[in-house]
């Protein structure tokens, strides 16, 4: 079953290759990369899938991979365990295949947090001793008689 989460996307076609990142929730795509923002809708058959996938220009940089800013793409698609996998195409771009492959994210265990080490004034040093007078690189200098 395909999973609901966040995907690593990485994508490409005869024009180019790119990575993004995609939410997969209930039927609907969301996501981006640091230029396109992505958008849609999936349906899922037993371990196979269908989608329809637009861009949209969101900061200045190269064109998509199919040449062009906005294009909406048809796809089908397969899925075993935490990787999917598809291809399609987008009319606006005839005869350039899309291809892309999509890893699940897994969250990481929180860290654990260390607990602070105990601190306890009785430990420093009291009073003053040779290893704790002002050292003056210059006094050498200014004091030399």
């Amino acid at each position: 079953m395909l999973k609901d989460g966040k995907y690593a996307a990485w994508f490409r076609t005869s024009r180019g290759e790119g990575t993004g990142i995609v939410h997969l929730a209930n039927g609907k795509i969301s996501g981006g990369d640091s230029i396109f923002t992505y958008g849609g809708s999936y349906e899922i058959h037993d371990n196979r899938f269908t989608a329809t996938l637009t861009t949209k220009r969101h900061a200045a940089g190269p064109t998509t991979v199919f040449g062009i800013d906005e294009v909406e793409v048809k796809l089908t698609g397969t899925f075993k365990g935490m990787m999917a996998s598809c291809s399609g195409a987008a009319e606006q771009a005839p005869g350039v295949v899309f291809e892309a492959t999509l890893f699940l994210s897994q969250d990481q265990p929180p860290v654990s947090k260390r607990a602070a080490p105990n601190f306890s004034a009785d430990k420093l040093p009291v009073g003053f001793d040779s290893r704790s007078r002002t050292r003056n690189p210059f006094a050498r200098i200014l004091f030399k008689r």
